[in-house]
């Protein structure tokens, strides 16, 4: 019996991908989150084999609990669960040691069956995710663009982000002129929200 635990902000959701996979005789939901937080406490309560995570859960999201259950529970393969096909996203969850990615518009038999396959020790990648990763292309941004970008997300002023990474306010600035204009947006705000659209951040 391969054991599930799921992690959706959504109540709905997670009730309704609850009951399809628990529908299936050889799969078993062990436990259901409503976050990230919730999801670290439930995977030391509850033995679980395969973790469906949700990527958009607010406060620790999918993919910085993908990362920490890789370090604390490495016996549990993860799957991530998108409403959106962003390439960021995929080279993100690779690298916190997700197994699979799949978009909210599967099956619940699809997605059982992408359960038993990385519970296997296989992989899985949606076809639209693979797709719109291999169109849209590379993130344009340096490590330094990504990191102000990303401290620069809850409308932090660039001399507390200086501060934080012992530069000078100039060099941020410039490091943020060069992220605005590689993305082609106005500003600061366009920058952070068009880096998050693509899963960058």
């Amino acid at each position: 019996m391969i054991r599930v635990l799921i992690a959706e902000d959504q109540e709905l959701v997670r009730t309704a991908l609850a009951r399809l996979v628990s529908l299936e005789d050889d799969i078993t939901v062990v436990a259901e989150a409503a976050d990230g937080e919730e999801t670290m406490v439930l995977a030391t309560q509850v033995a679980c084999d395969v973790a469906v995570l949700d990527i958009d859960m607010p406060g620790m999201d999918g993919l910085i609990t993908a990362e920490k259950l890789r370090v604390a529970h490495p016996e549990i393969s993860v799957l991530l669960l998108t409403s959106h096909g962003r390439p960021g996203y995929l080279r993100r969850g690779v690298q916190a040691g997700a197994r699979g990615f799949v978009t909210k518009n599967i099956s619940g038999s699809r997605l059982a069956d992408v359960i038993r396959e990385v519970h296997a020790g296989g992989r899985y990648l949606d076809p639209e995710i693979a797709a719109d990763a291999m169109f849209i292309g590379e993130c344009p941004l340096g490590p330094r663009e990504l990191e102000i970008l990303r401290l620069a997300e809850d409308g932090r002023p660039l001399a507390s982000i200086a501060h934080d990474l012992a530069l000078s306010e100039g060099t941020v600035r410039n490091y943020m002129s060069a992220a605005v204009t590689k993305l082609g947006v106005g500003n600061r705000a366009g920058a952070v929200r068009y880096a998050q659209s693509m899963g960058w951040l």
